[in-house]
């Protein structure tokens, strides 16, 4: 069989604070949407700016990093995959269809307020660069957020060890 690609990247901001849900085993999922925008000349010549709106979930550790570090207008780099549903409305009975990005990697970029001050510091990275964050001109967790190692786990999930902090 050939090979496929089902890979999506984006930078964007959040439209709003992500949402963390818990299954029945006790795993995080968190919803949020991403804005992306881009420029476009129209027939008349002028630039216009069209915003196009993501819906992306989360999962496990990175469900709760989003949860505890993603605000409304946080800008991230998203790698993921999409991913298409469709269901019959119980109500019409009409054939409905949403496509969302499952997050494989989640990078918290800030200056989406002003907690992050502004700049494209690093902060978490959901797989290959966790651990690391960029204090040059960027969003430094190690000052800026509380210490979430003595904090008492929320939502009934696992509790969070040392290891769990992404700085």
């Amino acid at each position: 069989m050939a090979k496929s690609v089902n890979k999506v990247i984006l930078i964007g901001n959040l439209g709003k604070d992500p949402e963390v849900k818990y299954t029945q085993t006790g795993m995080a999922v968190a919803r949020f949407s991403v804005a992306t925008a881009d420029r476009v000349k129209d027939k008349e010549g002028n630039w216009q700016e069209r915003t196009e709106w993501h819906n992306l979930v989360a999962f496990q550790r990175t469900a709760e990093i989003a949860g505890e570090y993603l605000k409304k207008g946080s800008k991230v780099y998203i790698e993921g995959r999409l991913h298409s549903d469709s269901w019959d409305d119980k109500e019409t009975g009409q054939k409905k269809y949403k496509t969302e990005i499952i997050i494989n990697d989640l990078v918290l970029l800030g200056g989406g307020g002003p907690r992050e001050g502004g700049g494209e510091g690093g902060g978490y990275s959901g797989r290959s660069g966790a651990g690391k964050s960029s204090a040059s001109g960027g969003f430094d967790q190690r000052t800026s957020e509380p210490d979430v190692s003595q904090a008492p786990a929320s939502g009934g999930g696992p509790e969070i060890t040392d290891e769990d902090i992404p700085f």
